[in-house]
């Protein structure tokens, strides 16, 4: 197998061997050049393309095309066509147009909108994006695509994406020509998504309304084990799940999706997977990919993939860590500082530009981070607190503090490392620690923003980071226009110097999850710390906001209120399906096996009495008090959420309403968690018709 797999790499996606392979020569450059540097893609070459895509996929056992596209649903959505024309006399052909390639027409009625159009306006537009591969999937064609309205505005995630990259792309490229490289022709963002997972076992799942419906259990006793002894992080991998894993890489691998890393995770039944880099929009398609193979292979090993945030309460959620750095057209990385930080303009000046990015606009950063199962994360001890901070390590920190202070920062060698056993063999200490407590974190070449829920598309983040360091970028050349040459450096220094006094309140390397610096973050430093979805959602319509991506048309303003107000309604109605769930699994299930293992226990106790009317039954009353109590208390319960629900329902305002499910029902659900696990705990697993979270966790 292992002798086969650089042949099943991308043996489903139709890549750069197979155009060059398909395609006329002519036609090869043509589609080479729109891909490498976002031109315009012809006619005449969308036909020949088309054909050979055709040709290639029907070789491939593939029937049917879809335009593959990402809504915002957060998930993919596709329709299939065949490739058949009938040619009369009860005959076809194979055939494929360069105009189906390019164009498709998808009813766009069904799918959010924000109120960018009316209902009984359908007509909606996919538009084939040729910088990412087609690929082949279950016999079927995927055509990655971006998707618009009648009118023209972005319905999806793909389009925001690549407007941004082209932003960030312009405003690199001159600021790198005005530094002096005039060899550049293009920046590309590099982005490695690295996913978090649970996997519990599929008979159990289906057993658990909360996990079939919210995809997280609403209530649940802990169990006797959790993650306190550390044992399950890097631990060897169980049978079952080096299985699962050893055919998913398989399936990503046929796709084209370099899947490089996989282990275990802190909590127990988690795991990760981490890709090779590859370029922003690339690999926002092949996270989406990933996610359904996650579950599809799943299926398989009669298994489920939880891709939830926060499965379970007590042990840690899962995130998806976003590793983006910038690429030049002649491969040069951007945010890699070489050997001697310190003298490296062109590092400096876009190293200042991400922090500048950060620090004025960490409040769509955390915009971009939010969602329903995320806000279980963020603050809690296992991901970065909601308050936005750079980590830069003490090395780039010295730099910066050197530039500033206008002091002598000593370049420093390489350390050798001595951990004291000498048949160990030598290795280098890195420039800078890891700090699993930060937001956003430079870890060598790339910075890491951490606060990402493991369920959620990684186009938002990326969207928000281009075009924020776009515009730094932008407003350093304004400051950098005109500048000899041979005066380029001295002002380079000056202007890094001034950027350093302003936004380095953002640069903290410290632990994140200490009480002490939330309060020297928000009332020190004037840092945001935006603790739920509601509270940070309207940031995304304020005006600077607004100007920023309208002045980079990466959003028109009609575009960015429609992204707000869906938003808020996927919130709201997230949490009002897990507020009709967990009233539906308390009536049904729970509060039915507290009655009948009272029951039980009452009866105990009186045959105890018949037997011998000295026996003490204090044991047994105190039980059946303790378990009546909680019967009443999530009776009473019950009945407030469901009041509770109607009232933020019926607040009128998107927002008023998704603070309401926020403060008032999400808060009437914890309560009612905590009589439920107390509960819970007190009844055998027999009288429970579903699993509890030792089953789900360790069997």
């Amino acid at each position: 197998m292992t002798q086969e797999i650089p042949s099943l790499y991308g043996s489903l996606v139709f890549n750069d061997k197979v155009m060059r392979n398909k395609l006329p020569k002519d036609m090869y450059k043509a589609l080479r050049k729109t891909i490498e540097n976002g031109t315009h893609l012809e006619l005449d070459v969308a036909n020949s393309v088309a054909v050979a895509m055709k040709e290639w996929a029907v070789e491939n056992g593939a029937t049917h095309f879809t335009h593959w596209f990402q809504p915002m649903t957060g998930f993919t959505a596709e329709k299939h066509d065949s490739f058949i024309i009938p040619v009369g006399e009860g005959e076809v052909i194979m055939d494929f147009s360069g105009k189906e390639l390019v164009k498709g027409e998808p009813d766009a009625s069904s799918f959010p909108s924000g109120g960018l159009r009316a209902t009984f306006e359908a007509r909606g537009y996919t538009a084939w994006d040729p910088t990412s591969p087609a690929f082949i999937k279950d016999g079927t064609l995927y055509i990655p695509t971006a998707f618009c309205s009648y009118g023209g505005q972005a319905l999806d995630k793909k389009t925001p994406l690549l407007r941004s990259m082209e932003a960030l792309s312009n405003s690199a490229v001159k600021m790198l020509k005005l530094l002096g490289n005039e060899m550049v022709t293009r920046v590309s963002t590099t982005v490695g998504p690295e996913q978090e997972y649970f996997l519990v076992d599929k008979a159990m799942y289906q057993m658990r309304k909360d996990l079939v419906f919210c995809g997280r259990t609403l209530f649940g006793a802990p169990s006797p084990k959790g993650q306190e002894m550390e044992d399950h992080y890097f631990g060897a991998l169980k049978p079952r799940v080096t299985d699962y894993m050893h055919d998913l890489d398989i399936e990503l691998w046929k796709l084209g999706i370099p899947a490089k890393t996989k282990h275990n995770e802190v909590a127990p039944a988690q795991h990760e997977l981490a890709p090779v880099f590859d370029t922003s929009n690339v690999a926002v398609d092949h996270n989406q990919l990933t996610m359904e193979i996650m579950k599809k292979v799943a299926e398989k090993h009669n298994m489920v993939c939880l891709l939830h945030e926060k499965p379970f309460v007590g042990i840690n959620g899962s995130g998806k860590h976003n590793n983006w750095s910038m690429i030049t057209s002649d491969g040069v990385n951007l945010l890699d500082p070489g050997s001697t930080p310190a003298q490296n303009i062109q590092f400096l000046v876009f190293l200042m530009a991400v922090i500048k990015a950060v620090d004025d606009y960490a409040d769509l950063m955390r915009v971009a981070a939010s969602g329903a199962g995320n806000d279980h994360r963020l603050g809690a001890n296992e991901a970065p607190p909601a308050i936005v901070s750079i980590f830069l390590g003490e090395e780039l920190t010295g730099v910066l503090e050197s530039i500033e202070n206008d002091t002598y920062f000593p370049n420093h060698e390489k350390v050798q490392m001595d951990i004291g056993a000498h048949v160990l063999p030598h290795f280098f200490k890195d420039n800078t620690d890891r700090n699993r407590t930060s937001p956003f974190a430079f870890t060598g070449n790339k910075f890491e923003f951490r606060m990402l829920g493991s369920s959620a598309s990684v186009s938002d983040p990326n969207v928000v980071l281009n075009t924020a360091v776009a515009e730094a970028l932008d407003q350093f050349y304004q400051e950098l226009e005109g500048t000899k040459p041979e005066e380029m450096e001295h002002a380079v220094h000056e202007l890094i110097k001034r950027a350093i006094k302003k936004h380095k309140k953002v640069v903290f390397n410290g632990n994140g999850y200490t009480d002490e610096w939330i309060k020297e973050a928000t009332q020190e430093r004037g840092l945001y710390n935006f603790v739920s979805t509601p509270a940070c959602l309207p940031q995304l319509i304020v005006e600077k906001n607004v100007e920023l991506f309208t002045k980079h048309q990466v959003f028109s303003k009609e575009e960015l209120t429609s992204r707000y107000e869906i938003k808020l309604e996927n919130y709201v109605k997230t949490l009002a399906i897990e507020a009709r769930t967990m009233e539906e699994m308390l009536t049904k299930d729970l509060l039915p096996s507290i009655s009948e293992y009272t029951g039980v226990i009452a009866s105990n106790a009186s045959a105890k009495k018949a037997f011998m009317s000295s026996i003490s039954t204090a044991a047994e009353e105190a039980l059946v008090q303790q378990l009546t109590d909680a019967y009443n208390e999530l009776t009473d319960g019950v009945a407030s959420l469901k009041e509770l629900t109607e009232k933020a329902d019926a607040a009128g305002d998107m927002q008023k309403t998704a603070e309401t499910y926020h403060d008032e029902v999400l808060a009437k659900m914890n309560e009612l968690a905590a009589i439920a696990n107390t509960a819970e705990a007190l009844i055998p697993d027999e009288y429970l018709p579903y699993p509890t979270y030792d089953h789900l966790l360790f069997f």
